[in-house]
């Protein structure tokens, strides 16, 4: 057992060395570099997501993302629910909230009707996201090969993705290091493994108009700040019940402070008389 403990742990510790080795390599050589911080509201045990913001950020997705990226795991009636961006306590149920309505209905559904023939309509609520191509060969040919993530789960698909899509995103604006080649067709980013990524920039200044709100005052649509807005929703959208969950979870940690008290008290006076 020793001997093999022993080669187990020498292999480890080799593993590790190399992928140091290798990350400090590819960094060095300018191929990954290290994602800013978004510093998202949302972040943290204490964290809360700004409804302003998700609704910034699902414009950005609707107007410019949702052109080549789906998001199957979510549909129109979760834009309602509640601590999401279009929720309304008016409405506790989103299917009947009419600005969830007025969204769903801005797309085109292909349904089957109940003769079993399939026919287009106005979105509804309980509607999924409708996806931008029709099957995956689709949407690789319309993108030189590459199929395009879907963007439901991506924040939680890697270590400190809203960290990683933000500086994605934003990180277009850079010159290739010397000795750096980048085939036609693709296009160069220090955040992209390898330093080469198939997508155009997708967002330039002045992209999209946000809505004139109080609450979006002095916002400007910067490359920044659309990437930071679309971030927040993703990130929203890849666990929408985040907030709940953190309430929850403190009511529970709140219960069993309480409970712990009680008990040390129970035991103080049940074994006071009782020597030890």
């Amino acid at each position: 057992m020793k001997p093999t403990f022993a080669r187990r742990f020498i292999a480890g510790v080799l593993g590790l060395v190399s992928v140091v080795a290798f990350t400090s390599s590819a960094q060095a050589a300018g191929e990954v570099k290290k994602p800013r911080e978004v510093n998202g509201s949302w972040e943290g045990p204490f964290g809360r997501f700004d409804r302003a913001q998700l609704q910034r950020g699902f414009q950005v997705y609707k107007e410019v993302c949702s052109g080549c990226h789906a998001m199957d795991l979510l549909h129109y009636r979760n834009l309602g629910d509640e601590h999401g961006p279009f929720y309304d306590p008016k409405y506790p149920n989103p299917n009947e909230n009419p600005v969830i309505k007025a969204i769903a209905a801005t797309y085109t559904v292909k349904a089957v009707d109940p003769d079993g023939n399939e026919e287009e309509r106005p979105g509804l609520p309980a509607d999924k996201f409708v996806s931008p191509f029709e099957n995956a060969s689709q949407a690789k040919a319309a993108n030189g090969g590459s199929m395009p993530p879907d963007m439901s789960a991506l924040i939680k698909a890697r270590y400190n993705g809203g960290d990683y899509v933000y500086s994605l995103l934003s990180g277009y604006d850079q010159t290739p290091p010397k000795g750096k080649s980048v085939p036609e067709g693709k296009y160069y980013n220090p955040y992209m493994p390898g330093g080469v990524i198939a997508m155009a920039p997708p967002l330039v200044d002045e992209q999209v108009t946000y809505a004139d709100t109080e609450a979006n005052k002095g916002v400007k649509p910067t490359v920044d700040q659309m990437s930071r807005d679309v971030v927040a929703f993703l990130s929203w959208a890849s666990e929408p019940h985040q907030t709940q969950r953190k309430i929850t979870g403190f009511g529970v940690m709140a219960f069993l402070l309480v409970l712990t008290i009680l008990l040390w008290f129970s035991y103080r006076q049940v074994w006071r008389n009782v020597e030890h």
